[in-house]
């Protein structure tokens, strides 16, 4: 019985010896799949919103697949082209010469209408032309807030307007006139500024000037304005989206137009030539205005000395004090702070002054007939 409980005891252990591991589940070649699967959705959805943010390649006017060339145009040193439209008396005739740059979603033919009688009586050529990216003109994605004045020099010329010219700007091409007064004032007989756009984050501003101005844009305007600063990669994102309002101007909202504005608007009617303005893209027309309008400049015009102390040339500065697309508090400060810069704030107007009745030709006899 020993023996057999021995022998039973041996097969007991000498079946605990033979038994087989538990066996590992099989590899599966999806188990690493699986652990990836987090990572690779992350990736794609990183990879769909990089493709959100990136705007579209512009359709150069000219190019295969582009909008035609309509008019006339001039290749400046860098080999970009510039669409320009003349008006007035004929250049060699001229005794003033004036080169008029235009304001936001814009283009050449959105020009001071000066009356025929007033370039005759004075002798006054003008040229307009298509800022980078707008109508005509190749766009200059590297463009900056100093590089649009020796645009204005290099169209100055090839144009042959001589060694001094009169500027006009307005709205956005109002900004654009800081720039020349800073970089290309030898070139300059006079200059006038209409309703000019402000940076808000230019130094020299006291914070209730700044902080005043701000809100009388539209909350939308003011995250527009926000992202064209601080998040310029999301500007193409933040501007086309329709989950929320994004530029009320872009928009054509007619909460931003002030009363005196609403009466004239009715003159946009003539514009049949809108459909050129974005016709390369709203990126680097529209886009790029707020990008490099709003940027982060390397200079504020509020810190500039007087680029003619000898006073061979004048500067003046026209607002109006109902602009609620560009607080009239910016260049009000600008005014005080420059003493050099002659200020007309038209008290009833809103931002499309320009185009009131008889405000052209007061504008221009006011610039080239100073002391009067």
């Amino acid at each position: 019985m020993a023996d057999s409980g021995k022998k039973r005891d041996g097969s007991a252990n000498g079946a605990e010896k033979k038994a087989s591991p538990t066996p590992k589940p099989p590899s599966s070649s999806t188990s690493g799949f699986s652990k990836n699967v987090p990572l690779l959705v992350f990736v794609l959805l990183l990879g769909l919103l990089y493709r959100q943010l990136q705007p579209p390649v512009p359709k150069i006017c000219g190019t295969p697949g582009g909008p035609p060339v309509t008019g006339p145009r001039l290749q400046l040193k860098d080999g970009r082209h510039l669409a320009y439209h003349e008006y007035g008396v004929p250049k060699d005739q001229a005794k003033h010469k004036i080169i008029f740059v235009h304001g936001f979603d814009s283009c050449r033919y959105d020009a001071l209408q000066v009356s025929p009688e007033l370039a005759e009586e004075l002798g006054v050529y003008m040229v307009s032309f298509d800022r980078p990216g707008y109508g005509e003109s190749d766009p200059h994605p590297a463009r900056t807030e100093d590089s649009i004045a020796f645009d204005i020099e290099g169209l100055a010329d090839g144009l042959q307007l001589g060694p001094k010219f009169y500027l006009i700007g307005y709205s956005m091409g109002g900004e654009i006139m800081w720039s020349c007064l800073k970089n290309i004032p030898h070139r300059l007989a006079g200059v006038s500024i209409l309703g000019p756009v402000g940076n808000y984050w230019w130094s020299g501003y006291p914070s209730n000037v700044s902080t005043e101005a701000w809100y009388v844009q539209l909350p939308q305007d003011q995250w527009a304005v926000r992202v064209a600063h601080h998040a310029p990669w999301l500007a193409y994102w933040w501007n086309t989206q329709k989950l929320f309002p994004a530029s009320s101007v872009i928009s054509f909202n007619p909460a931003i137009l002030s009363r005196e504005d609403l009466t004239v608007i009715p003159k946009f009617a003539y514009r049949t030539y809108a459909g050129q303005v974005r016709q390369q893209g709203e990126h680097e027309s529209l886009h790029r205005d707020m990008l490099v309008g709003f940027g982060k400049w390397g200079w504020s015009p509020l810190e500039m000395e007087n680029p003619f102390p000898a006073g061979e040339a004048a500067v003046h500065l026209w607002h109006g004090a109902e602009d609620l697309i560009v607080p009239v508090q910016l260049s009000r400060h600008i005014a005080q702070r420059l003493p050099w810069v002659r200020y007309h704030e038209l008290p009833t107007a809103g931002h499309l002054f320009p185009i009131t009745e008889g405000m052209p030709d007061l504008i221009v006899r006011s610039m080239l007939l100073t002391d009067e």
